[in-house]
């Protein structure tokens, strides 16, 4: 697994690899070429809020006055609609030249030969973890890159508590302990503040409980590793809770899109990736929020690991493989762009970008809360199986139907194991 203390620190990486991937293999195109007078134009898409839109131009902007023979045309959108727009132009042949990708779905569209095998462009991966990149490798090929790495944590608002008389956590907490503190959050916040939206309905929640019960999600040979016995506990952990204040309804959740609860300042925590810590300042308004980590039945494994937050990945079918990796490359590895992004797409997964990135007030929190959970951090898991994104989203609607009372605990497990089992046939 990935060396947290260098992963944090400020000495150099152990090893090095060769200076840059081999360019090996030609494109099925002609080579494009571009100049300053006649730019050649490459097509970005990402997802984010507006802030993570704000830096990401900065940094477009960045790139194009190093670059003057590429214009970069960008455009976002949120998570939840940024991959059925992926999935119409993969259909159409049409992906963007290069795209903010996702671990969820990399398998998905690197097996189809949707993504171009960034091995045959330069980019350079020095200063990279050597145990980060096959998070982004299929069969021995290159289809993405790591931008950053994130881990999972409890997000809080110390002025919220205060202002309802509840004592700040300290993270060391069990899930009977963490469930007392949201009803204690939902029975002073009068119906108007909330402790959090329905955290079992969080895939990598429930991904990182298995790991803390020694289950694995996934088995070597592409099926469940768990049973529905395990799901029906899982989802059976906040049924106490749903109805009150602990947990914030799902129509009231439908009414704050597309910010969450959290965002929108209705509830006073939260289970997410340290990286969202600028988004969900800039989307609250508050002055301060803080990281602790998540509940754990056992002390001692917490379930953590370090996941790429996201990933760079471009076209098999762009007409601009060259320019797409240096824009890749740039992206990765600039100080510069550390500097624009500091911790909100997570700790730079380079360590030249870090090297070249100050972290201060919010960003040094979510670099200190890394460093708190290091000695917790266990290997990431493989690179998730075939349609492990639709898998994700069905997880996620099937449990909000529990929480609208659509679906008893029993029906939604028996829902979203056939949804489950069926997609994984059809994969197989």
């Amino acid at each position: 697994m990935i060396d947290r203390r260098k992963f944090l620190g400020t000495v150099a990486l152990g090893t090095a690899s060769a200076a840059f991937l081999a360019a090996c293999g030609q494109s099925s195109s002609p080579a494009q070429t571009g100049s300053a007078e006649k730019p050649v134009t490459l097509n970005y898409s990402w997802w984010g809020n507006d802030d993570r839109a704000e830096r990401t131009r900065k940094a477009i902007a960045l790139f194009e006055s190093k670059n003057p023979d590429i214009k970069v045309a960008g455009n976002f959108t949120d998570f939840g609609g940024y991959w059925p727009k992926r999935a119409t132009e993969a259909a159409g042949g049409g992906l963007p030249d290069v795209m903010q990708f996702d671990l969820s779905y990399l398998r998905d569209y690197g097996q189809r030969n949707q993504l171009l095998d960034l091995g045959t462009v330069k980019i350079n991966t020095d200063a990279f973890d050597k145990s980060l990149l096959p998070s982004g490798q299929i069969r021995g090929k290159t289809y993405g890159i790591p931008t950053s790495t994130n881990t999972f944590a409890v997000y809080y608002d110390p002025a919220k508590l205060a202002s309802l008389g509840i004592a700040e956590p300290d993270g060391t907490w069990n899930y009977k302990e963490f469930n007392a503190f949201l009803a204690e959050v939902g029975a002073k916040g009068n119906g108007t503040l909330f402790g959090s939206s329905d955290y079992t309905g969080v895939w990598w929640m429930f991904n990182i409980w298995l790991r803390q019960n020694n289950i694995q999600a996934f088995t070597e040979d592409g099926k469940l590793g768990f049973s529905k016995d395990d799901l029906k506990k899982w989802w059976n952990l906040t049924a106490d809770l749903r109805g009150t204040g602990a947990i914030i309804s799902e129509e009231r959740v439908t009414q704050l899109l597309p910010k969450s609860p959290f965002a929108s300042n209705s509830t006073v925590a939260e289970v997410n990736w340290d990286n969202f810590m600028a988004g969900y300042l800039s989307d609250s308004g508050a002055k301060e929020l803080k990281l602790v980590p998540v509940p754990s039945d056992d002390p001692d494994n917490l379930g953590l690991f370090l996941k790429p937050t996201m990933l760079m990945s471009a076209s098999a079918k762009t007409k601009y493989k060259d320019q797409a990796g240096r824009f890749i490359d740039f992206m990765v590895n600039d100080p510069e762009v550390g500097q624009i992004f500091k911790t909100s797409r997570g700790l730079p997964a380079s360590k030249t970008q870090r090297d070249g990135t100050t972290f201060e007030g919010t960003d040094k929190l979510v670099v200190d809360y890394g460093a708190s959970v290091e000695k917790y951090l266990k290997d990431a898991p493989e690179p998730p199986i075939v349609g492990f994104g639709t898998l994700e989203a069905s997880f996620k609607r099937v449990a909000s139907d529990v929480n609208y009372g659509k679906l008893t605990v029993d029906g939604a497990v028996d829902t979203w194991f056939k949804e489950a089992e069926d997609l994984i046939k059809q994969n197989a």
